[in-house]
């Protein structure tokens, strides 16, 4: 940090796009009195002051807090900040349909951010949020680990939760990962799911086998099933947010699959993928390398072929003239 940038706080919590996600990540993060002073930022400043002012109302009946409407310079001193500003998909198209556009919108954003002089952990939930990590990653100059995309948290979530319901467990009583891509590529690991310390095989003896492949198909279309329904999501991936937050604001060191720079990490590296990682103050603290099964392994390196290319493809229209 130089000597004129502005001192960061977790205190404070600034969050760029004051759309679905970002909203909604505003109000989880209030009602989770997490930290004392929300800023919401968008292009749209009076959407950002109405948002905020919704907030602050609810607020009342809650924890002290100050939500509102600012700017760039506002989010300079901020601990973290969270960019869920970006294209939108419609119906059935994929995450990696609106990569360009959501490129050019992350990019302005990061521009600015870096700009004002912010020096925090930068939080990525834009889509297709592995893009758009590495997008953040190379246009913010700031320590890979720094840079923590949502990545497959939501997708684990799910799986979660379609284990629970199928084996009537609580979700929080089920360990499991979905790692890779957040999307179609995704790669639901079955090998790591763990009840009560059985695998799932050891859990399931006697109870009849689980249909593996309908439940990572289910967990895999679940954003298309919403956004099919409502248009939007929103609980789900804000939710993501504030547990990515509280684990760095709090240094948790929980490990949580997120997308992140990977260095070298089952032979890939060079770009952003989901994989459990340790999150404390300083942001991705360590990266780990769960044992898959070969297929598992295989569906992990097809992710990264998958983002290997959208991001070429993605760089090749960028320095188009």
């Amino acid at each position: 940090m130089t000597a004129s940038s502005p001192k960061t706080s977790f205190d404070r919590v600034a969050i760029i796009g004051a759309g679905h996600v970002g909203a909604t990540a505003a109000y989880a993060l209030m009602l989770r009195a997490l930290v004392r002073d929300i800023v919401l930022i968008d292009q749209d400043h009076a959407l950002a002051q109405s948002e905020a002012a919704d907030i602050a109302d609810a607020n009342a009946l809650a924890r002290p807090a100050h939500v509102w409407a600012g700017d760039y310079a506002d989010a300079a001193s901020a601990g973290l900040a969270i960019i869920t500003a970006g294209g939108a998909t419609r119906g059935s198209e994929s995450r990696l349909s609106v990569a360009a556009e959501s490129a050019a919108i992350l990019g302005d954003c990061v521009d600015r951010l870096m700009g004002a002089g912010f020096q925090g952990i930068l939080l990525v939930s834009a889509n297709p949020v592995d893009l758009m990590t590495l997008v953040a990653v190379q246009r913010s100059n700031l320590s890979p680990a720094r840079v923590i995309g949502t990545g497959t948290l939501l997708d684990t979530s799910r799986l979660k939760q379609s284990l629970s319901q199928a084996l009537n467990v609580a979700p929080g009583s089920i360990e499991g990962l979905v790692l890779g891509e957040h999307g179609d590529s995704e790669v639901a690991c079955f090998s790591t799911v763990r009840v009560g310390g059985q695998t799932l095989d050891q859990y399931c003896a006697g109870r009849g086998r689980l249909d593996q492949a309908s439940i990572a198909r289910e967990v895999r279309d679940a954003g298309y099933d919403i956004v099919k329904g409502k248009g939007y999501t929103s609980y789900g991936v804000a939710t993501a947010i504030v547990r990515i937050c509280e684990a760095v604001v709090r240094d948790e060191r929980a490990v949580l699959p997120v997308s992140t720079l990977l260095t070298g990490q089952y032979g890939l590296s060079d770009l952003c993928l989901s994989l459990p990682c340790v999150l404390g103050a300083n942001g991705v603290e360590q990266i780990l390398t769960p044992d898959l099964d070969p297929h598992e392994a295989a569906g992990v390196a097809t992710s990264a072929t998958v983002l290997r290319a959208a991001f070429a493809t993605l760089s090749s229209a960028s320095s188009s003239p």
